[in-house]
């Protein structure tokens, strides 16, 4: 898929909202892409999933791990692309870890996916974890890097869609100055 089609595909799913949002670090946005509404479509997801997978096809990959609650899923569609396991990390306490069974053996060559890139810190949390096994990280995938540079990881990165939103502090916040009603879509508020 082109990154024009991606893009497409989310807002022809109502994943790029706009409107008047806090974002989870806090800023304001005036756009917010919210991925639960282009992966609930199982057609939608799996397409993007074969995308993220060609990047990595002859990398070796034994499974693919994502983030809850955003990585869930795209970690699935682009691990059955690949024809290997998916596995995903959750908080606990405040701390990323493996939960439900989920084992990663020594030697095993991993690729690390996530919905949405922002700050990137998530997807460090993951790499974090994944330090305390024996494990090849193969590199980054997400459906969209809204980063602007800002995940800057040790490891190849491929998103499948750039997209610059910006963010200002609530005192600059145009939306703010009209008085327009606030959201907090993201899944920590």
């Amino acid at each position: 898929m082109t990154e024009q089609e991606i893009k497409d595909m989310l807002i022809d799913s109502g994943a790029l909202l706009e409107g008047h949002f806090r974002l989870t670090s806090g800023l304001h946005a005036d756009r917010y892409i919210q991925c639960a509404r282009v992966l609930q479509y199982p057609a939608r997801a799996e397409r993007l999933g074969r995308t993220a997978a060609a990047d990595w096809q002859n990398s070796d990959i034994t499974a693919v791990i994502g983030p809850a609650l955003g990585g869930v899923v795209f970690s699935y569609v682009t691990a059955a692309a690949l024809g290997v396991r998916s596995l995903f990390s959750e908080r606990k306490q405040g701390k990323m870890q493996l939960r439900r069974g989920f084992v990663i053996q020594p030697g095993e060559r991993i690729l690390v996916v996530e919905d949405v890139v922002t700050t990137g810190g998530s997807v460090q949390e993951v790499l974090d974890l994944l330090q305390n096994y024996e494990v090849d990280i193969a590199g980054i995938s997400a459906i969209v890097d809204r980063s602007g540079g800002e995940g800057d990881f040790p490891f190849p990165f491929h998103p499948l869609l750039e997209l610059e939103i910006g963010a200002v502090e609530p005192e600059d916040c145009p939306q703010c100055h009209q008085g327009l009603e606030i959201s907090r879509p993201g899944s920590k508020n």
